[in-house]
């Protein structure tokens, strides 16, 4: 069974609004983003199924799903880079101990991304 994104990108294009992603780009993209979440959340949406979740936490994984999207495809040169942090004649860049992005499992995101994600309940690693 092939694995399937949890956002359409008809879902993407029209609940969400979204539109920084090319159309072209957009399956692999939500496919890419399902996974890092799948990530994030330890499996347990593949374990469960999508569709055995809550209404709740369906929604909120969409709207993570969308706005983890748009960051991957608006920060892909940032994320794909392999340092951490540089300085080119005293101005510094550091990518993953910013206090708006966390780095976990080797996902970058958005501090209120993850903390919309929390709220599903799958990302604490005690739960079953």
């Amino acid at each position: 069974m092939a694995y399937e994104p949890y956002v359409s990108p008809d879902y993407y294009l029209t609940v969400y609004g979204g539109s920084t992603v090319p159309e072209e780009e957009l399956q692999k993209a939500l496919r890419k983003a399902c996974r890092h979440i799948d990530s994030l959340t330890y499996n347990r949406i593949v374990g469960r199924g999508f569709s055995t979740l809550t209404g709740f936490q369906q929604e909120l994984i969409q709207e993570v799903v969308c706005q983890q999207v748009d960051f991957e495809y608006e920060n892909a040169d940032m994320i794909d880079t392999v340092l951490q942090n540089y300085s080119i004649n005293g101005v510094a860049m550091q990518f993953g101990g910013s206090w708006n992005v966390i780095v976990g499992k080797g996902v970058a995101m958005k501090a209120d991304t993850y903390a919309l994600l929390c709220q599903t309940g799958l990302c604490c690693r005690l739960a079953r």
